[in-house]
């Protein structure tokens, strides 16, 4: 049994500390943040666990174990009988993706599992904990139910093609969050005291189930030609695939592999941000804040999975010594604090997208962000305080709900 959890992105010794913080009873403010958790799991013990097998529409491959999902915004051609081209709208999402379930799922399964995850390993509950086993068991590891280890199929355009690799972004953008709550779930497991007749709530079983399926799933993420390309992206998609390689290399004990791609990240740094801190791809968008932050979320989470390599990745900066995460933040504080209005085209400004980001520079040593941290506007059910790592607060996502 583990004394800390072998995070890979959170900081397990913290969440230690955290728990050994929250027993004493002398914080407030962490009873306050542990409330908030613990009513969130309340209400994901009522829902799951869920499957890529339980999609209303089957996949081109005909294979329902295979995850599938719609580039988000395509829609039909307004002037043509049939649909026929999908036309992109960037940044307005097209409510038919709902057809394949699979993306909906998928959201679930990893705010549910991290959730219940975190409130099992505050509160000792073995209800949320057994939960959330039973969500990652029936996503990634039962024959009947698992998911493939790859993306083939995601982001297709109808019409256009089965699947695209920029559809990787699906997964990369918050699958990191999956790996820590299956660290946390081991630090319990088979060595908690359960009876003879109970089974773990994520037994050694699990254990090499789960690791094996990420060995396989980093292999397709390397070998196939859709990794491949994703990786070699100029924009947030080239950040969050060297993330989610790093967090992977890291989870499965490839730390090599992990200390590579997170040091490799330097030749993508001179491209996706300019000297002055501006990430000019991300500035086209019509969502230019949300990706702005995105990109951010996507590095400074690179730089958490850096420091257990032995890489301050806040140090570094691109090949040509310009672009450098640092000055990323920098350019992001201003709008973040409202002491500057945000002078790129967005659809939907929330401030609170990098309160993560600036608290992450600010624990980082980043001496400005420290200024920040008590001027940035706080997201709704903040819970930084017992996950104190970069987590996605503003999705663009559409809810299921509002077809």
């Amino acid at each position: 049994m583990t004394t800390h959890p072998q995070t890979v992105v959170l900081d397990g010794f913290k969440l230690t500390e955290t728990k050994r913080r929250l027993r004493e009873g002398t914080d407030a403010a962490l009873q306050v943040a542990l409330d908030t958790l613990t009513r969130q799991a309340d209400e994901w013990l009522r829902q799951g666990p869920w499957s890529v097998t339980m999609k209303k529409k089957p996949p081109p491959s005909g294979d329902m174990h295979d995850y599938t999902s719609q580039a988000p915004y395509f829609w039909p051609s307004p002037n043509s009988p049939d649909g026929k081209p999908y036309i992109n709208r960037d940044g307005k999402k097209n409510p038919e993706v709902l057809d394949y379930t699979d993306r909906v799922y998928w959201e679930k399964v990893f705010t549910s599992s991290t959730v219940l995850a975190l409130a099992w390993f505050y509160t000792e509950n073995e209800a949320y904990g057994r939960h959330a086993g039973d969500i990652l068991r029936t996503w990634f590891i039962d024959t009947e139910t698992r998911m493939n280890p790859n993306l083939n199929r995601a982001q297709l355009i109808p019409y256009a093609n089965t699947g695209r690799f920029i559809g990787i972004i699906d997964f990369s953008q918050s699958y990191t969050s999956v790996l820590d709550a299956a660290a946390i779930l081991e630090t319990g497991g088979s060595g908690s005291s359960f009876t003879d007749t109970q089974e773990p709530f994520w037994s050694d079983a699990d254990v090499k189930g789960f690791w094996t399926w990420n060995v396989d799933f980093l292999a397709w993420l390397t070998d196939s030609p859709f990794g491949q390309k994703e990786r070699a992206q100029r924009n947030n998609h080239g950040s969050f695939a060297a993330m989610q390689m790093a967090a992977i290399a890291l989870f499965v004990g490839e730390t090599g592999r992990a200390f590579n791609e997170v040091l490799g990240i330097t030749a993508h740094l001179d491209e996706t941000i300019a000297p002055d801190g501006s990430q000019p791809e991300e500035l086209t968008r019509t969502r230019s804040w949300h990706y702005s932050t995105f990109n951010l979320l996507a590095l400074t989470r690179l730089a958490c999975v850096g420091r257990k390599v032995g890489i301050d990745l806040w140090k570094l900066a691109g090949s040509r010594g310009e672009g450098s995460i640092s000055r990323a933040v920098d350019f992001v504080i201003p709008a973040a604090i409202g002491s500057e209005m945000w002078a790129f085209p967005e659809l939907g400004f929330k401030a609170y997208a990098a309160a993560d980001i600036i608290r992450t520079a600010a624990d980082a040593g980043h001496e400005r962000a420290k200024g920040a941290v008590c001027e940035i506007q706080m997201p709704p059910g903040d819970l930084w305080l017992l996950r104190p790592a970069p987590e996605q607060l503003d999705a663009v996502k559409v809810d299921e709900h509002s077809r």
